[in-house]
């Protein structure tokens, strides 16, 4: 199965400004610490960088899904690195391989919705916990870097089922 990168992002470390929404860029480098230029502030200080969550991926799918329940959610704006298209969000899961180019990434599990959501200028505290529950089950799958290197916007990822990687086994490709 074949997707498309519809959209990257990421969201520099800002002082006081909340990691929502990450901003589109049209490459992206990764590595086994994630995306070069984007700040997590769980992933970094409770998480110690756990190289299982290095990003996020959400499809296109989901955030269509939101839309037509009345959520204007754009891409970026749920902390995916990568948004994808062409692909059901029922083809990922745990194990799942993208590969575009050199870079190869494995799911690792789903992200849990958090009160960082709250942030989204559509959400606020009012509307906070009703979206949180909204997006159980939805938020998009946390990915390890198995395979450093450049994505583009556009580019395909071809999706296949691994075995689970050993820790460790990244490489970086220039």
């Amino acid at each position: 199965m074949t997707a498309r990168i519809m959209q990257l992002s990421v969201k520099p470390r800002t002082p006081g400004e909340h990691g929502l929404p990450k901003r589109p860029v049209p490459t992206l480098r990764v590595n086994a610490n994630g995306a070069e230029g984007d700040y997590n502030k769980y992933r970094t200080r409770k998480l110690r960088g756990d190289p299982d969550q290095a990003l996020l991926v959400l499809t296109e799918e989901v955030i269509q899904r939101l839309n037509a329940e009345g959520w204007p959610v754009r891409p970026g704006d749920l902390g995916e690195n990568l948004t994808l298209g062409a692909v059901a969000e029922a083809e990922l899961g745990p194990q799942v391989r993208l590969c575009a180019g050199k870079v190869v990434l494995e799911l690792t599990g789903p992200c849990d919705p958090c009160t960082e959501l709250h942030s989204l200028s559509y959400v606020g505290h009012a509307k906070g916990e009703a979206f949180v529950r909204t997006l159980v089950g939805r938020r998009g799958w946390y990915a390890r870097v198995l395979a450093g290197g450049e994505l583009r916007l556009g580019d395909s990822m071809e999706l296949t089922q691994g075995q689970p990687s050993t820790r460790g086994a990244v490489t970086d490709i220039a």
